[in-house]
């Protein structure tokens, strides 16, 4: 598997709609958490704020990796209703519009968690 440095590095072996799908991600990241830093993490997308890791995502063959740890999976549970889940998971598949006012609470929540604000 290739080692990603970057996230540009990442998005250049996509095919086109994922590369679409992540840059959409992207934006929508770095405007709901202002003051966070992208980095890969895990080989993957991700940005961090106060030296953790606020969210990840992935671009997977049929959905939207999305991984904000654990606890805004229980923490926005009845939202989360219509998506598949796991611990610190959520996949959003392809053939539906990104959740961007979910996304970015679930950001808003991690950013609470890692500065106390």
């Amino acid at each position: 598997m290739k080692k990603y440095a970057t996230v540009s590095e990442y998005m250049a072996d996509l095919p086109q709609m994922q590369k679409n799908v992540v840059k959409i991600m992207q934006e929508l990241l770095a405007d709901a958490a202002p003051e966070a830093e992208e980095t890969i993490s895990y080989n993957m997308p991700a940005i961090k704020q106060n030296g953790k890791v606020l969210v990840y995502f992935d671009a997977g063959k049929n959905q939207l990796g999305f991984y904000p740890t654990a606890d805004p999976i229980v923490a926005f549970a009845d939202q989360l209703k219509e998506f598949h889940t796991s611990k610190g998971a959520i996949q959003i598949p392809y053939d539906r519009p990104l959740p961007v006012k979910l996304i970015r609470e679930i950001v808003a929540f991690r950013v609470e968690q890692v500065t106390g604000k």
